[in-house]
């Protein structure tokens, strides 16, 4: 189904990596001029593809169209923590050129950087505000941000911008309650066409239209996500009705088949004992031998049709059946006893003590600094709340995956972290985070959001021995829905301690927590789990 006048046009776009992995294979469709939410699970191509669109990125075969200008959000906005503020908002050049100018630099260049942006400053100080951040972020780095205040101030510089076409990927990753309600709200007024990749279902309810990457083919469904969760919903009901009577029918044409078969059996053996005792004349019994044999061959041919056409018609159904694999999360058993002391928090006041197999969630604003506060019990640096880990094998998966090299393989990558595991074992751990094959061998850097956690996790979870206490910041950032059910059902087996970061109060509510602490102005409040 296409979407009425289409902003984005593909057609047959396949697009191959260097090491031979189809990434799009054939993908036809097209995006209205609306408000699109793109979904599918992870490495299914969604991000590819806003790539292609947003030109990034040529493709093998096909063509694609954009009926103007296209602006794209990337996922890993923040991997640059030296990239200035201004330069996110999209006001670097004409900022740093009117600087100059108020400084007594009058070079002609600066003016024609300024152009007619004489109030740059201004306005940039007006987009920080729409970001909810204060007027002095303008001469700050990514890195002094949190990754929320980044994606928001990205958010804002990319509305101002106006462009025909919007792509944003994730946007609401990292983001807190009240970060998620700006994002919100910036949506429902962009002007422009938009499209937006996302996990977020409450920001996909407010889609005109949701598309779906789904085995290299894009379909279009119009309304928000619910809409078309209720249609593949019905679908895959239809699908599996249709391919039990299928294999039903397939059952009763084999059975009618054989059935039949054991009868023209039966009177062959009964004509041959008439003819062998002489109760028929020779040539009658011939007769009927020979009218046996082409009615049993004409029944044969016609029963074995009806039998070879249910196949078919169980096939065809079966193709309309998914069949998804999962990531199978087995999170490794570090053998804590109960009652051994773990980890401790506290602000100065108060000090927490997380023992045994305790889950813990540690909860706040955007730039609060939860992230500063797993950083200093990972690499022991100072923070204004302290935190000591009491054991040695900790285990961290950082916000922004950046601890990856995107030059090294898949395979590389997590056999650097397990040098003593054989290759053979650490391809079976890729393959059970659906990493199979010739995928081991591409540069991390060509990875989805999602594939990207899943190597991290692969790593982690090699590691010898296993983690005591696993630190995780923002997990479910970028994983599709399946995937967040795999790692609940981990993390819930998991034999170890837990400390997490997260603004998914749904994920969080699966755990079974033990203790929620939120961070506000240097201190820890208890709240209820």
């Amino acid at each position: 189904m296409s979407s009425p006048s289409p902003s984005l046009v593909f057609d047959r776009v396949r697009l191959v990596w260097p090491d031979g992995t189809v990434a799009l294979d054939d993908v036809s469709g097209s995006l209205g001029r609306g408000r699109t939410g793109l979904v599918g699970r992870n490495g299914a191509g969604k991000s590819t593809l806003l790539r292609v669109a947003a030109g990034q990125i040529a493709p093998t075969s096909g063509t694609f169209s954009a009926s103007g200008e296209v602006a794209m959000l990337p996922q890993r906005l923040a991997a640059d923590p030296r990239r200035p503020v201004s330069s996110i908002l999209g006001v670097e050049t004409a900022l740093t050129a009117l600087r100059a100018i108020e400084s007594g630099d009058v070079a002609p260049h600066h003016f024609e950087a300024v152009g007619d942006d004489w109030d740059v400053e201004t306005r940039a100080h007006s987009l920080l505000a729409e970001a909810g951040l204060a007027s002095d972020a303008l001469d700050r780095t990514v890195g002094e941000l949190s990754g929320g205040e980044t994606m928001l101030a990205a958010l804002v510089g990319l509305r101002a911008r106006a462009a025909d076409i919007t792509l944003l990927d994730e946007p609401t990753n990292d983001l807190d309650r009240d970060a998620r309600a700006r994002v919100s709200e910036l949506v429902r007024g962009w002007p422009g066409a938009l499209v937006v990749v996302s996990h977020d279902v409450e920001l996909l309810e407010q889609m005109d239209a949701t598309a779906e990457l789904y085995a290299h083919t894009l379909s279009v469904v119009g309304g928000p996500y619910s809409a078309w969760r209720e249609q593949r919903d019905a679908e895959q009901d239809a699908a599996l009705r249709a391919e039990r009577d299928a294999a039903r029918s397939l059952r009763r044409e084999r059975r009618e088949r054989i059935e039949a078969h054991d009868k023209l059996a039966t009177r062959a053996r009964v004509a041959h004992k008439a003819q062998v005792e002489k109760r028929v004349p020779k040539i009658v019994a011939g007769n009927r031998a020979n009218a046996a044999q082409v009615s049993a061959g004409r029944l044969s041919a016609e029963m074995k049709g009806k039998e070879d056409a249910a196949r078919a018609a169980l096939n065809e159904a079966a193709t309309r059946v998914r069949d998804d694999d999962v990531v199978r999360i087995d999170l490794p058993d570090p053998g804590n006893a109960p009652g051994r002391r773990i980890l401790t928090l506290g602000d100065g006041e108060r000090d927490w003590i997380v023992t045994g197999r305790e889950r813990v969630a540690l909860v706040g604003r955007n730039g609060a600094g939860k992230t500063t506060l797993l950083e200093s019990i990972v690499h022991g640096t100072g923070a204004a709340v302290h935190a000591g880990a009491s054991v040695e094998h900790v285990g961290y998966l950082a916000q922004r995956l950046d601890g990856l090299d995107d030059t090294a393989s898949v395979l590389d990558t997590v056999c650097a972290a397990a040098p003593d595991v054989p290759i053979p074992a650490v391809r079976d751990r890729l393959a059970r985070f659906l990493v199979r094959g010739d995928a081991v061998t591409r540069p991390v850097g060509s990875l989805s959001g999602g594939e990207r956690f899943r190597v991290a996790l692969a790593r982690l979870l090699l590691a010898d021995p296993p983690p005591q206490l696993l630190v995780l910041d923002e997990p479910t950032n970028n994983l599709d829905l399946d995937t967040v059910d795999q790692l609940v059902s981990a993390l819930q087996a998991y034999r170890g301690a837990v400390l997490l970061v997260s603004h998914d109060d749904a994920f969080l509510a699966r755990l079974g927590l033990d203790l929620r602490l939120e961070l506000e102005d240097g201190r820890l409040t208890e709240r209820a789990p």
